[in-house]
């Protein structure tokens, strides 16, 4: 009887479409729908676009299909005989660890590294900006719903919010390794690690929508900073005429060698990612360690050997494939991205736990914030803030899609950010984890 009522309290949540194939198809069509009519030149769509970003459509369609429970990245079974099936979409794994890799590679062939170098100190600035938001951001964001909430922000032993909250805290300022390992060190109950999960996936997405669709005001952001975009205009400038000079006409060979370099290069990373995460996952000096554990990530080493791949071929005579429309197949596939991160959003979820999402969505607020208040001071371009904070809140798997919005050849600046999120991810998730316990239990 115990099993009977335990089965009859799980929700079914099974999508009207289950077939990754058949949802596959749904997203392109999305995806060719915004950008033909964002192609229009007269009528409703080019004043549509005029304030609504076409990545924000590519990410906010799939969201409402997911939404109205046409699709979804994960769903539950209940069957006739009460058999509970857990399942999921394959579709982000895909983007994320096929076709994230290979647009990273084809879109840095034309890297300029000293012109990357030369955007100056702004960028890592917004960065560390935006991880001390998440760190003073997490405490302040359980004084104030504490006052209107308290058992919200409340529990004890493992089941202590703040605990949960941790996993947050290492998600939004380096990524899912970190996220991980803040769970492991604070030992949160597990049974209630969905509700944060929740929070994370919600709270993230919703941000990142925000950010797309400031990208459309960008020049007004600038020029309220009082931002010079300068060098970042002239690197777009140098990789467009570059890609200008080398410009032909693709032949079915050059297509075939840009797959086959975007592709093979993504053998290589996860032949190289699986091969060190695995060896060093048995080495417990590193894996052990909460400081070195994001080094066991099977993605950190993914990112970071496609990036690096990418930066090598920009010193070889692949380079010129930028002019066959390489950078072009390499947004293809982020767009692709986009729609699977757009899958994960049910706005349906935002009224499941008001108030733990309150934390969230208060703790955001804050990181967001100081961004702007720092960009307004040090006179920071907007494309820096939204990088920045991408670097952080949405790891390697946002940052450059958000980069590359701006401009294709401002990939990089995303990646290396997000990298080097991984590497004060923890550090800084401690931090933010210790001030939440001084302000739950204060």
């Amino acid at each position: 009887m115990i099993f009977k009522d335990a089965v009859e309290a799980v929700k079914d949540t099974t999508p009207v479409i289950t077939q990754d194939t058949v949802v596959f198809g749904l997203l392109m069509i999305s995806l060719a729908a915004v950008f033909y009519t964002s192609s229009q030149k007269k009528g409703f769509w080019s004043v549509f676009y005029k304030f609504i970003p076409a990545l924000l459509m590519c990410y906010l369609i799939p969201s409402i299909l997911s939404s109205t429970g046409l699709i979804s990245p994960d769903w539950t079974s209940v069957g006739a005989d009460g058999i509970v099936t857990e399942s999921s979409s394959s579709l982000y794994f895909m983007a994320s660890r096929y076709l994230l890799p290979a647009a990273l590679v084809l879109m840095t062939l034309s890297i300029d590294l000293k012109a990357v170098f030369n955007l100056g100190p702004k960028a890592l600035i917004m960065f560390l900006t935006g991880s001390v938001g998440i760190i003073i951001g997490g405490p302040i964001a359980i004084l104030v719903i504490g006052t209107i909430s308290p058992e919200t922000v409340g529990g004890e032993g493992y089941g202590a919010v703040w605990r949960g909250l941790s996993t947050l805290a290492g998600s939004w300022i380096g990524g899912g390794a970190n996220q991980t390992a803040m769970l492991e060190v604070y030992q949160f109950d597990q049974s209630k690690y969905g509700g944060m999960v929740l929070v994370d996936i919600v709270v993230a997405n919703l941000w990142m929508a925000l950010l797309l669709l400031g990208i459309g005001s960008s020049a007004k952001f600038d020029k309220w900073f009082g931002a010079d975009s300068s060098s970042i205009e002239k690197l777009k400038k140098k990789v467009s005429e570059y890609s200008e000079s080398v410009k032909r006409e693709a032949t079915f060979t050059d297509i075939m060698v840009m797959l086959g370099v975007g592709f093979g290069a993504v053998g290589i990373a996860h032949f190289g990612a699986d091969f060190i995460s695995t060896s060093l996952d048995g080495n417990q000096a590193i894996a052990g360690n909460i400081y070195l554990s994001f080094l066991t990530s099977q993605f950190f080493w993914l990112i970071s050997i496609a990036t690096l791949l990418g930066i090598i071929c920009s010193f070889t005579p692949l380079k010129k494939y930028e002019g066959t429309g390489a950078s072009r197949i390499g947004s293809i596939f982020i767009y692709i991205l986009v729609a699977t991160i757009g899958m994960k959003m049910d706005l349906r979820q935002v009224v499941d736990n008001p108030w733990l999402l309150g934390v969230g969505l208060v703790w955001m607020a804050i990181h967001a914030g100081l961004l702007i208040l720092v960009a307004k001071l040090i006179k920071a371009p907007y494309f820096f803030l939204a990088v920045g904070s991408q670097a952080n809140v949405g790891g390697a798997a946002s940052a450059p899609v958000v980069a590359a919005e701006f401009h294709p050849s401002l990939t990089s600046v995303g990646v290396l950010l997000a990298v080097f999120g991984y590497v004060v991810g923890t550090v800084g998730a401690i931090a933010c984890t210790v001030l939440m316990q001084l302000a739950a239990t204060s």
